[in-house]
């Protein structure tokens, strides 16, 4: 919103001759989206288009090789002459590779001729008994998965796919291949061999070294194939694979890049991020848990996400370091394109804030290149590593986050991505990738990744009609684009000792909230504005090095502002003390101290009990993962039965507040050319930890900062609020600064003068909560219906520069109000407000798996 639809234009000039940045207000935008159908339509069929330039001429000019190559014209597979060119060698099989991975994107397209046709060419085709030794990652997930996804829709009745000739050659070819895999599993620790020959096995020698994402991101293809073909072997291997993994997590709950697959080690430098060598770890936790419903893989998903968001998210929450995984240290600073990923799964997830903040990160990225860069160093804002070969992983995440807001800013992303993919990559016998995107070199080779994903996500984020947008079953994209799902006879029920534990589940994917801004008279397409519009997205460019471009500027307001973004921890871990001092923790708390019970455990006493708390995706607060040496899984409650936890109701008020509100800033005037939809500017203040709550007390007629709003005045001759006033202020709120006495004092004269509370204006913008001693406290007695808050110096500012000019130029007074949106009631299990319920805080936040029993 513009300033001088919020303020007087006279009133404007005299705060802007005080403060340059007043606070948190809200900007407004001019941009429209003008996306039509027929627009979209437009860029499907041109991603269509472009996918079977791909598409055609690998099958007349490569076909039966694995991959095209583009500016030569022809096929080719396996390099033969140099077998330690993993590059070609870890994918190329000599098994027809890009037929195989495409056969799921023909039905994406609608094309049931043309998947009968690859169908009946990997049939006829397709062999696993070569003398080739490709990487059982990239086959797993590109050949098998595959071969599995056209068996799904080639088999499955009532559906334009269902092949009545079929009789499961798919699948048999599918069961061949992960035989041949099998041998890779002998090892010790059951991690499989990286590498292994399809017709001869392991060979001698070969490396005992593996990524975690390669050995962590088969149970998708590998059970999958055991729930079709009711061999269990291919199942067992792959779960054992991943928790051989996981059971070697650090302690603060974080897996490395490599490890040894004899020993179980971890390998030199031991850091991990979200990027390359670790992505579908996580990927195949969640997934698998939608797919199948085995929650042991909800489970580590919710620990590991954790995890991933309290260490390697960097302190602004918009990209992800590597770090180590025993101290969470920041290693470096690099990005990698795979870890673009990442948005499209916290979307999947639920996190579609989260997810939001670090795709623009990537957006910026690809915006300063016109492709996105293998390697990105965020320390020096520049690429290190400048290939693209044609990558899916930030479409994919554009195509999660579209589908999930609706919002056509990702239409916008989409449409740039497919014109600089045709400008840079299309070439007369295909698609190549990009070498160098400094000076557009390319390179001689299409990855089949292209059309089994790129592509793919590209044509159904402009395809709002794709039947796959109106499945609402548990099929899942796995982490090479392949649509699996799971007949439902095949699935397996919680068990009956599983399901008494963990009671009723509880949880959470919160509905999208998009970005608002006030309307205003001028602006009659109505309150909601996208993600270009956030306080957040010029600060994102800005990490990225990039100058604004035209399309930034549509969403530029002369009033517009940048907001450099607080983020708070995703999760906490600490010691439990019931008086707040520092405690000895106790490793081993006996049943006297913590016990299990039905639903949850119950705490007689926490001093000394270690707790893991993390973020609840709804915003409503936070929930306890860890309790001492136990998981606390969703639906348990922990119940808190510790009476040296209250000493006095004082004390659990103050354990319960906030540290912080916002205050919502606005005139009461009764000139209606000055009257606007929403005339209010935001600050945040910090609460005081004597007197009242002010979120409690806001929610009273006519106490301090109720949502008809409280008129804020001052007194020149006692502007340090020290003195005793000369006047009875009924019921208003007296803005003072910091300094002479204590804030206890302000607040007892204040009291004294009849206001509602105080607002201290700080001498700096470092965040304190105001404090006194207990026996300050007690000689002060009874201070229940008055609050203080205490605001940073640059708004406090901004505020005294209202209150005076609003009093020289008569526009009426300043009112403020407590801003109650985002503060959750006490809520019961289900989610229904409950103000009976009592649940412990942290930090002033709801732990809303808690109950308390005293």
């Amino acid at each position: 919103m513009r300033w001088r639809k919020l303020w007087p234009c006279s009133l404007l000039t005299y705060i802007l001759f005080v403060l340059y940045t007043p606070g948190d207000r809200r900007t407004a935008v001019t941009a429209s989206s003008g996306w039509t159908t027929e627009r979209k339509h437009s860029l499907r069929d041109a991603t269509r288009e472009l996918w079977y330039h791909g598409f055609d001429n690998y099958m007349s000019r490569a076909f039966p090789f694995d991959e095209l190559s583009p500016l030569s014209c022809k096929g080719r597979g396996p390099d033969w002459e140099n077998p330690a060119n993993i590059a070609f060698n870890d994918v190329t099989g000599n098994f027809s590779l890009t037929l195989i991975d495409v056969l799921d994107t023909l039905v994406v397209l609608d094309d049931p001729p043309g998947f009968q046709r690859a169908v009946q060419n990997v049939i006829d085709q397709v062999s696993f008994d070569v003398d080739t030794k490709p990487q059982v990652f990239e086959t797993t997930i590109r050949v098998m998965g595959g071969l599995l996804s056209g068996h799904l829709f080639a088999s499955s009745p009532g559906q334009p796919f269902y092949l009545p000739w079929y009789r499961g050659q798919l699948l048999d070819l599918a069961y061949d291949l992960g035989t041949r895999l099998l041998p890779a599993f002998a090892t010790p620790t059951g991690l499989p061999y990286a590498r292994l020959n399809l017709r001869y096995g392991v060979e001698n020698g070969e490396s005992l070294s593996t990524c975690t994402a390669g050995a962590g991101s088969l149970i998708l293809e590998f059970a999958t194939l055991s729930r079709l073909t009711g061999d269990e072997r291919f199942e067992k291997v792959a779960y054992k694979a991943y928790f051989a993994l996981w059971n070697r997590r650090s302690e603060i709950g974080l897996v490395g890049n490599t490890i040894n697959i004899w020993t179980g080690a971890w390998l030199h430098p031991e850091v991990t991020s979200v990027g390359a060598g670790i992505d579908s770890f996580y990927e195949y936790a969640l997934k698998w848990y939608i797919l199948s419903g085995e929650v042991e893989f909800l489970d580590v998903w919710d620990e590991v996400y954790a995890s991933a968001m309290r260490y390697p998210r960097s302190p602004d929450g918009y990209w992800f370091r590597h770090v180590n995984i025993h101290t969470g240290n920041h290693a470096y600073s690099t990005i990698d394109s795979l870890s673009a990923f990442w948005p499209g799964l916290q979307v999947l997830a639920g996190d579609v804030q989260n997810a939001i903040k670090s795709h623009l990160t990537y957006w910026n990225i690809w915006r300063r290149h016109s492709g996105m860069p293998e390697v990105w160093d965020a320390h020096f804002m520049q690429a290190t590593s400048f290939q693209y070969p044609l990558r899916p992983e930030f479409v994919e995440s554009t195509w999660y986050l579209y589908r999930a807001t609706k919002d056509p800013f990702y239409l916008d992303v989409g449409e740039r991505v497919l014109r600089d993919i045709t400008a840079r990559s299309k070439v007369e016998c295909g698609l190549s990738g990009i070498k160098d995107l400094r000076n557009n070199a390319r390179d001689d080779r299409m990855e089949s990744f292209v059309l089994s994903e790129t592509l793919k996500y590209l044509y159904l984020l402009f395809d709002e009609d794709n039947r796959l947008h109106n499945d609402d079953s548990h099929y899942v994209f796995t982490t090479e684009g392949h649509i699996l799902t799971l007949p439902r006879h095949v699935l397996r029920p919680m068990s009956s000792a599983r399901r008494r534990m963990r009671r009723e589940e509880s949880h959470q994917c919160p509905a999208y909230q998009p970005f608002r801004v006030p309307q205003s008279s001028q602006e009659a397409d109505g309150l909601i504005r996208g993600v270009g519009s956030r306080y957040d997205a010029e600060y994102a460019r800005h990490l990225i090095g990039l100058k604004p471009q035209p399309s930034d500027e549509l969403y530029w307001s002369p009033d517009g502002w940048c907001a450099v973004p607080y983020t708070d921890l995703y999760s906490y871990n600490f010691v439990m003390s019931a008086k707040g001092y520092e405690a000895t923790e106790d490793l081993n708390p006996g049943i006297d101290k913590l016990r299990l019970v039905g639903d949850g455990f119950i705490v007689q006493n926490v001093t000394g009990i270690r707790v893991h708390i993390v973020s609840r995706l709804d915003g409503r607060g936070y929930d306890i993962t860890r309790l001492g040496p136990h998981a606390v899984r969703s639906g348990q409650v922990v119940y808190v039965n510790d009476t040296e936890l209250w000493s006095s109701a004082e004390s659990l008020a103050r354990l319960q507040r906030r540290p912080d509100v916002r205050l919502r800033i606005f005139l009461d005037t009764e000139d209606p050319l000055l009257v606007t939809q929403d005339a209010s500017i935001f600050f945040t203040a910090h609460t005081a930890q004597f007197g009242a709550d002010p979120i409690t007390l806001s929610r009273k007629t006519k106490k301090f900062g109720h949502e008809g709003g409280v008129r804020i005045r001052k007194e020149e001759s006692n502007w340090l609020g020290c003195g005793e006033y000369g006047q009875n202020f009924g019921g208003d709120a007296i803005l003072v600064w910091r300094g002479e006495c204590t804030f206890l004092e302000k607040l007892v004269r204040a009291q004294k003068a009849g206001a509602s509370g105080v607002i201290v204006i700080s001498d700096d913008d470092e965040p304190v909560n105001p404090s006194a001693t207990a026996e300050e406290i007690e000689a002060a007695r009874d201070l229940e219906d008055v609050a203080l808050v205490l605001l940073p110096h640059t708004p406090g500012k901004g505020l005294a520069a209202m209150v005076e000019g609003a009093g020289v130029l008569s526009y009426g007074n300043v009112l403020f109000s407590v801003d109650l949106e985002g503060v959750p009631p006490a809520t019961r299990r289900d989610g229904e407000v409950d103000e009976n319920v009592h649940v412990l805080h942290v930090n002033g936040h709801p732990v809303l798996n808690t109950r308390l029993l005293v």
